[in-house]
């Protein structure tokens, strides 16, 4: 691992995606990637990882698709030993490095803590995570813990107008048209 760079955590830091298992026997790991377009990760550079407790930066050697997986090859890890220790790192990269976003589109990492209320005020609790579905994205919301209706977590899906009617991220709300016993 010589060729990972000590580096200085990013200043927003964003992940990704995350390194998967080693693959072959020359140091080169699957990858996964969280970003729309898979190959898109690729063009977000540096990319870091907190390895031993610290950050690094890692350089990439290459990169290339092989069957449905992407995999890559990190300068400095020249065998499967090396490759494994990375496997399960997050890619994390500076947020300032992302685009900027049109009126109405958000990226996920923003909405991650915006608490949601629906129409009447009700208080359906915070966003903890996002998933992607076939037809739509869909908030993942852990409800209060003293809810009325004793829902531990909500599924609403991310449909704009229909479903979400506002979003404040400097607020941090999202105003909803949703059934809290839902």
């Amino acid at each position: 691992m010589s060729r990972q760079l000590a580096a200085q955590p990013p200043v927003k830091p964003v992940v990704l995606g995350k390194m998967g298992a080693a693959y072959g026997i020359r140091g080169w790991l699957k990858v996964f990637s969280s970003t729309e377009n898979a190959d898109s990760i690729f063009d977000y550079q540096p990319w870091f990882i907190q390895h031993a407790g610290r950050w690094r930066q890692v350089e990439l050697e290459g990169w290339k698709h092989h069957n449905q997986d992407l995999i890559i090859k990190v300068k400095g890890v020249d065998d499967r030993d090396a490759a494994a220790q990375l496997t399960n790192c997050e890619i994390v990269v500076d947020s300032t490095q992302l685009p900027g976003l049109e009126e109405g589109d958000y990226y996920w990492k923003d909405l991650i803590g915006c608490k949601v209320v629906n129409l009447d005020g009700y208080e359906m609790g915070k966003v903890i995570d996002l998933m992607e579905t076939g037809s739509n994205d869909v908030l993942v919301v852990k409800a209060n813990l003293k809810d009325a209706f004793g829902v531990q977590e909500r599924l609403i899906p991310f449909l704009d107008e229909q479903v979400i009617k506002k979003v404040d991220l400097n607020a941090a709300l999202i105003e909803v048209d949703w059934d809290p016993g839902f």
